[in-house]
């Protein structure tokens, strides 16, 4: 395995114990991501964990705010917070909210309701190439999140400033809370109309550390760049993979165990 796949897979296994600890919610949304960020926290971007202000960082949007448990744990896991703070997850009076919130190190901007993220981080791209900086900014989004008219606002301002410092990265696991995306509010032909609003899109396996890392690096000279990364919702817990209800749902203590021995076997 590789660096960033040991990464993903110590997260994977950190929001799990977390989500069961705390009997809450977003396990399969969470996994659905984790590749990404270990390659985005473990390869691509700048930060620096003992200066969470550091004006050179690279900043990091979800604004799929709910999956907030596999940030917390990749922050814990590259230094930002301490890692027993995990267990204080949906605690009473804990910063670390069951949406993600800007209290914890390392998170630039609180999320929940769908559709804020990418505006957000648009903000911050054209404020960077006001003032002649050259950091990046990343916004992870989800697919039910494009429903929200403010993302494809954000995507056109983008296209129209032509803000390269911008990469926005969906997750395309075709799930949203109660049902697929097709059935809810159909995205497709998704990567014409994302073309079509002026992005610079590259489709990918949003599993493939190399895919990801490669997709990542590439800034278009004068557009936007979207990802369209195919994921799978629960990925990595063969019971929990492309099943709807884990967007809810919570493991119990035999399910907690088999998916973490799951996990465990992954990495031999």
């Amino acid at each position: 395995m590789s660096t960033t796949q040991l990464l993903a897979n110590r997260i994977r296994q950190n929001a799990l114990k977390m989500v069961h600890r705390a009997k809450a919610s977003h396990i399969g949304s969470a996994l659905s991501i984790t590749d990404i960020l270990a390659v985005l926290y473990g390869e691509v971007m700048h930060f620096n964990p003992t200066d969470q202000h550091d004006k050179l960082r690279d900043r990091f949007i979800l604004s799929k705010g709910h999956a907030c448990v596999a940030v917390y744990s990749t922050l814990a896991e590259v230094g930002f917070i301490p890692k027993e703070q995990l267990d204080t997850y949906g605690e009473d009076f804990s910063w670390l909210m069951n949406h993600i919130s800007h209290k914890v190190n390392g998170v630039e901007f609180s999320t929940g309701s769908l559709g804020h993220g990418l505006p957000f981080g648009v903000g911050k791209a054209l404020a960077a190439r006001t003032r002649g900086e050259t950091w990046r900014t990343f916004v992870l989004l989800s697919d039910g999140e494009m429903d929200e008219g403010t993302n494809w606002e954000a995507l056109m301002f983008a296209a129209h400033h032509k803000l390269t410092n911008l990469t926005a990265i969906i997750d395309y696991n075709k799930l949203q809370s109660i049902d697929s995306i097709a059935n809810t509010l159909a995205l497709e032909p998704f990567v014409d109309k994302l073309k079509a609003f002026g992005c610079e899109v590259h489709e990918i396996d949003g599993h493939s550390h190399e895919l990801i890392a490669d997709a990542l690096t590439i800034i278009s000279d004068e557009k936007p760049t979207v990802i369209v990364a195919h994921t799978i919702k629960g990925k990595g817990v063969s019971f929990m993979e492309k099943r709807i209800e884990w967007h809810y749902k919570n493991p119990n203590d035999e399910q907690l165990a088999i998916a973490l021995a799951e996990l465990e076997l992954s990495h031999a």
